[in-house]
């Protein structure tokens, strides 16, 4: 380990092997660190905090912090889990999970692994981000909401809580999001609009040209048909060929509990 001589590592934290906290960096009691991970200047982190290994935090980034929730009981420690080789750029915050009573402590924000938080993002509680994603600079997400694997947030734009995006979906910069972005879409605009599927994210990701045709026909269907979404979503199951990105898309809107993002205005 490197510890700069004016960082504060309470005694009870764990850190591994290979960890380096720099100058006037402050490491709570409950926290844990994985190898070879890089804690910048100035930086908090506290809570019940778990990180895994090869993580980065650059200057000022506040992680396991103290819930932005009335509801959060000072009583106990809210709870924090992150992956491996995620980047924290300058200002980031993540709030740990809210807890009002013991039956809370089991609760936590999850962020998977692979991801970037670019300047200033915020990951609010009991949020769940998946693995690979990336969250331009000021994009914050309220509690509780869920952001698949390789989802891209433009910068300035916010998540409201409760709502999910799904896989490979692509948030425009400035949008605000209200309902759930189903997988492989973009939504972008005021207010929230899905425009299409996301067409490079899918290239780039690999996906057959034959699923890309899925996806485009599942988007013509979902959006551009006169049908209400149920009545959508059986014609799709219905006439459109099955296959994995298929059925991701219905399993997706079928649980949607705040509905989906609706279709552009023209």
């Amino acid at each position: 380990m490197k510890i700069h001589p004016t960082a504060i590592v309470d005694p009870a934290a764990e850190l591994a092997e290979g960890v380096e906290v720099q100058a006037y960096s402050i490491i709570g009691p409950h926290v844990i660190i994985g190898a070879d991970s890089v804690v910048g200047p100035h930086c908090v982190i506290e809570g019940r905090t778990e990180i895994g290994e090869r993580n980065r935090f650059s200057s000022s980034a506040n992680i396991g912090v103290l819930s932005q929730d009335l509801k959060h009981n000072l009583d106990f420690v809210g709870r924090t889990v992150i992956g491996d080789d995620n980047h924290f750029r300058e200002f980031t915050t993540v709030n740990a999970s809210t807890v009002t009573s013991k039956e809370d402590e089991d609760k936590a924000t999850v962020v998977g692994s692979g991801s970037l938080f670019m300047v200033s993002s915020h990951v609010g509680h009991e949020c769940n981000v998946g693995d690979n994603v990336v969250m331009a600079n000021c994009v914050a997400l309220g509690g509780h909401a869920t952001i698949e694997d390789n989802v891209i947030l433009g910068g300035l734009s916010a998540v409201h809580q409760f709502c999910s995006v799904g896989t490979l979906a692509i948030v425009g910069g400035g949008t605000m999001v209200r309902k759930d972005v189903p997988p492989y879409f973009i939504v972008e605009g005021y207010p929230d609009s899905c425009r299409g599927p996301n067409t490079i994210g899918l290239q780039r990701a690999g996906i057959s040209k034959e699923a890309q045709r899925v996806i485009r026909s599942v988007y013509k269907i979902l959006y551009l048909s006169s049908l209400n979404t149920e009545q959508a979503l059986e014609r799709i199951e219905a006439e459109v060929p099955d296959c994995s990105e298929r059925g991701r898309i219905v399993e997706f809107v079928r649980r949607s509990k705040r509905g989906i993002a609706q279709a552009r205005r023209r």
